[in-house]
């Protein structure tokens, strides 16, 4: 008798992967808009936009962190209400004209709150996947995140010139009001599982950071790294090469090229390993580089938006996988955490450095170094985890 596959797509699965892309939504948009606006309205520095950009990172940093260790005491169930809650009440300090000073404060308040949810989201969700479709599981619920990096820049780019910023901050609430209202009608039995594994708290690193984590967690830090440089300059290298009209679509198809792979990526890393998954794509992600570098036309820009999108897109959630799959149950929180801190490292404090090499370097040439640097991740990867990749799949399916 053929065996029945353990169902994936339940109603708590349905629900979380919601809340992930309502709120992945809000931050991209916002991160695609913000610093326009501390320009227009408060006649800021490009340095104090970027400041007023890059303080939501360093709050959502400092939420993952405090989410990550007392989700260990607490339990996750009433962390997440409360983070959500205050995410967005968070949101309508926006509407408060007090000047630069209080919009940095409200990025770095709202950034933090944003750390809360998003952390326990990425914990409970491991947990409401069956282990033997983990990863075809993770990779659908990345989707989420994927489809709010392509269509956040798009809507924001879009209301910025034809509405005003008002009703950007409206639109940013009512995301936030629909992620909480989403939230109640989330069950709880699947928190349950982590609420009883509580555990007395010790002042020391792994109280905060999750060391069987680090070596993937380096990896997607220096990928993050590359990528924060389409994040924050592609909108500026397209005008550079008169393909300005051509930057808004860039993470559609992005997007699109994540989506079509993930159908299969992750059910495929659940039968063979993460190393079928992340080898090929370290390689796509630096073609589609080298590609973006010697862009000339719309057809190349576009084909190395979904290059890049197969690339990242794939190493960012096999890499989540990895991740959490290198600890105990007890520990997924500590891991996600972990993994995501050194992820939005990477994606935050990126673009401040390579801002300080584009003048050098110029946009072409930065891409090309950075192709260099994501194909040759991959040898650290073969170090860090690649080789031992074996052991770990060994191990995650005695734990399961």
């Amino acid at each position: 008798m053929e065996q029945t596959r353990p169902v994936l797509w339940t109603k708590n699965f349905i629900i979380l992967s919601s809340i992930n892309f309502f709120l992945t939504l809000m931050f991209f948009l916002l991160n695609a808009t913000i610093v326009l606006y501390a320009i227009d309205e408060f006649d800021a520095t490009a340095s104090m936009g970027g400041l007023v950009a890059g303080i939501f990172i360093i709050g959502t940093l400092l939420g993952r962190l405090i989410t990550g260790l007392i989700m260990q005491s607490t339990g996750p169930k009433r962390i997440l209400t409360i983070g959500l809650i205050f995410f967005t009440l968070t949101t309508l300090l926006y509407f408060i004209d007090y000047g630069i000073t209080f919009l940095i404060l409200t990025r770095f308040i709202h950034g933090f709150t944003l750390g809360i949810a998003s952390t326990v989201i990425g914990t409970v969700v491991v947990f409401s996947l069956p282990a033997s479709r983990k990863g075809e599981g993770i990779g659908y619920f990345s989707m989420a995140a994927t489809l709010a990096t392509g269509i956040g820049p798009f809507i924001g780019l879009y209301m910025t010139q034809h509405t005003g910023f008002d009703m950007i901050f409206s639109f940013c609430l009512l995301l936030g009001i629909v992620s909480l209202a989403t939230a109640f009608f989330y069950n709880a039995p699947i928190l349950k599982k982590i609420e009883t594994k509580r555990v007395k708290f010790e002042f020391k690193l792994s109280s905060f950071i999750e060391p069987r984590a680090l070596p993937i967690s380096v990896i997607i830090l220096l990928l993050a790294f590359c990528f924060s440089s389409i994040l924050t300059y592609i909108s500026i290298y397209a005008i550079e090469i008169d393909l300005g009209e051509t930057a808004s679509f860039f993470f559609v198809a992005y997007g699109a090229a994540v989506f079509i792979s993930r159908l299969f990526t992750g059910r495929l890393m659940d039968k063979k390993g993460a190393n079928v998954i992340m080898y090929p794509a370290f390689i796509i992600f630096g073609v589609g580089m080298f590609l973006l570098s010697s862009a000339n036309n719309s057809g190349t820009f576009l084909l190395a938006a979904a290059l890049i999108g197969l690339g990242f897109g794939n190493i960012q959630s096999a890499s989540q996988v990895i991740a959490v799959n290198s600890v105990a149950s007890n520990r997924v929180g500590i891991a996600t955490a972990t993994f995501l801190i050194f992820f939005e490292a990477g994606a935050g404090f990126g673009p401040y450095l390579l801002g300080l090499v584009i003048p050098a370097t110029g946009y072409s040439a930065l891409y090309s170094i950075l192709g260099i640097i994501g194909v040759a991740t991959s040898v650290l990867y073969y170090y860090l985890h690649g080789k031992k990749e074996h052991t770990y799949r060994m191990r995650a399916a005695e734990s399961s």
